[in-house]
């Protein structure tokens, strides 16, 4: 087999990697855009946050420790012990819903038939106080991640292809249980949403507001429940991201990346965001591979936002999203 169509296999194989990354984060926007019809711009920043939170339960350490330091004049740090990966996961799962509680209480509440524009100025106030407060709260230095997640080459993968084809694909362990674990959430969340009552609820909700409150669906409830639930998502992706790159400001940023997944697989469909997000990572690292030699590399940049603007003239709703169609 000619060694450009490995290389162009192994580039495809890691953008399906790459995509699931995406497709975590998407999956938060389109969980609370579909109950609520608000696009949460915080959903970046949430991950960052449930990073910060986990890193910080792992480590030991003491909440707001520089401030307590500066204002009493002490030096905590930490408690001096470790906490377990599976326990801190938990407790930072907990952090999360408390979160969506303490969100719907004081924001979502008081917002109730506002117009889009308002709901959407309030995610963004809610990112940069969610960002500043996790920085008082853990610190704003860089850190390290490790729940026990293997990375690095997969030696499975890279001596069977070898063995193929003469040629060892690089394939990274973290990539691999990412996939894994979004494709369990995506199964676990299409399950929830056609079987269970609360999962009826929340499609009821996303349908229309009003008739879910005349059969007695209170939209409070459905509200702090999927933001729960997207708490729990931005707290995976944040474990996958942080892993890869550690938990710095940048992570909050992936955000920006998930925008063409939503674009492509349209803001109300779990399955659209996942294939949205495979598309994104196999078309941006296809694209490096083919047309990044020709015109001085660096399109893994911009690619996604391209392609995503060609959806947006041709097929504004995305390739899962619902058509609108008003009448007059």
């Amino acid at each position: 087999m000619p060694d450009q169509l490995l290389f162009g296999i192994e580039a495809a194989l890691n953008g399906l990697m790459a995509g699931v990354m995406y497709s975590l984060v998407a999956l938060g926007f389109v969980l609370i855009f579909k109950a609520s019809g608000i696009f949460n711009y915080a959903q970046g920043v949430m991950a960052l946050f449930a990073a910060l939170t986990l890193v910080g339960f792992l480590d030991g350490q003491v909440p707001f420790a520089h401030l307590i330091n500066t204002v009493f004049g002490t030096d905590l740090h930490d408690f001096g012990w470790e906490m377990p990966a599976v326990l801190a996961i938990l407790l930072a799962a907990a952090v999360m819903v408390v979160f969506a509680i303490i969100v719907e209480r004081f924001v979502l509440k008081h917002l109730v038939n506002q117009e889009p524009i308002i709901l959407f100025m309030a995610t963004i106030g809610l990112a940069y106080f969610m960002e500043g407060f996790g920085d008082i709260m853990w610190g704003a230095d860089i850190k390290q991640l490790d729940v026990g997640i293997p990375q690095g080459l997969n030696g499975t993968i890279d001596e069977v292809t070898y063995n193929a084809f003469g040629y060892g694909f690089f394939i990274d362990n973290l990539d691999i249980v990412a996939t894994i674990i979004a494709a369990m959430l995506v199964i676990s969340l299409t399950l929830f949403s056609q079987y269970t009552k609360y999962g009826r609820a929340l499609r009821a909700v996303a349908d229309d507001h009003q008739a879910a409150l005349s059969v007695g669906i209170s939209l409070r409830f459905i509200w702090v429940l999927v933001w729960s639930i997207a708490g729990i998502v931005a707290l995976v992706a944040g474990i996958m991201w942080g892993s890869k790159s550690g938990v710095q400001f940048s992570l909050s940023l992936i955000a920006l990346k998930a925008l063409p997944v939503l674009m492509l697989g349209g803001f109300t469909s779990i399955p659209g965001a996942i294939i949205g997000g495979l598309i994104i990572g196999v078309g941006e690292k296809l694209f490096e591979f083919l047309i990044g030699p020709l015109i001085g590399g660096a399109t893994e940049n911009w690619f996604a936002y391209v392609l995503a603007l060609v959806f947006l003239v041709f097929r504004p709703q995305g390739l899962f999203g619902e058509r609108i169609i008003e009448r007059v």
